[in-house]
């Protein structure tokens, strides 16, 4: 892992897996300009010191990916000169495991019937359905729009961040895209993907030992709250199946106007 990837990386502990992604280098050499879309988990935690630095990034925007439940059961805080944007990219999906695995953790009948539901690899298959899924549901499709719209308007004040729970597979696809789109090689969008792994998993060590008190075996968990490969990869290949490449997803799978990545690369690259 290199460097660079370690400095997007930013010290929240009530927020974990938070990072800037600004800094990337782009095909034709330009650089995304850092300190002004940054990706992370939900906010809910967000207290103490990591408050002022929080303030300190100058984000005046949150857009959250969370369905209503997940909004209702874990409100961001309400932070001052900061504007809250819902956008439930998986309401019209009926699966959102990662969200309730937290109140089953601690259950030991939760839990055999999670392990029966997601061993054997069955947790690897759900995930890559899942991202596979963005590219077809309709909710998807208008809140990544709405996401793009908003991050190429010129006149948006400061920065802005979006995130789902995990801060992982929601915001993966739409940091995934964000940088695909500006024109980041594959190989350093899939290495800003996996960096969750290092920042996520340890933050979650309390859910795994839950899990395993409870009679789980952590291993099962794994594919659900990390991050794979694979995942992202299946979710690139239905991109170009059915749009052909990043260009023409934007355009006929979010209905963007063609105009809106060259907005999205005017606003945020150096020249």
């Amino acid at each position: 892992m290199t460097d660079l990837t370690h400095a997007h990386a930013l010290s929240l502990s009530t927020v974990p897996n938070l990072r800037d992604l600004g800094g990337w280098t782009t095909a034709d050499g330009r650089r995304v300009r850092p300190g002004l879309v940054f990706r992370s988990t939900e906010l809910h935690r967000l207290a103490g010191d990591d408050l002022a630095k929080f303030d300190a990034l100058g984000i005046t925007a949150v857009y959250d990916l969370r369905t209503v439940a997940e909004r209702s059961a874990a409100p961001d805080p309400a932070l001052p000169g900061v504007a809250e944007v819902p956008l439930d990219v998986l309401a019209d999906s009926s699966t959102a495991i990662p969200a309730r695995l937290n109140e089953v953790v601690a259950d030991p009948a939760a839990v055999a019937a999670v392990s029966d539901a997601l061993g054997g690899g069955k947790a690897a298959e759900l995930m890559e359905a899942t991202y596979r899924q963005i590219l077809t549901l309709p909710s998807a499709h208008a809140a990544y729009h709405r996401l793009f719209s908003a991050l190429a308007e010129p006149a948006l004040p400061g920065a802005a961040l979006f995130h789902c729970t995990t801060g992982k597979d929601r915001t993966g696809w739409a940091a995934a895209t964000f940088l695909s789109v500006l024109g980041v090689g594959r190989d350093e969008v899939f290495e800003d993907y996996l960096l969750t792994n290092d920042e996520l998993i340890p933050a979650l060590h309390p859910v795994f030992a839950a899990f395993q008190t409870a009679g789980g075996d952590p291993e099962v968990l794994k594919p659900i709250l990390g991050v794979q490969r694979n995942y992202l990869e299946g979710a690139f290949e239905e991109m170009t199946a059915q749009f052909g490449d990043i260009e023409g997803y934007f355009r006929d799978g979010l209905g963007l106007d063609p105009a809106v990545p060259e907005a999205l690369r005017k606003r945020y690259l150096d020249e």
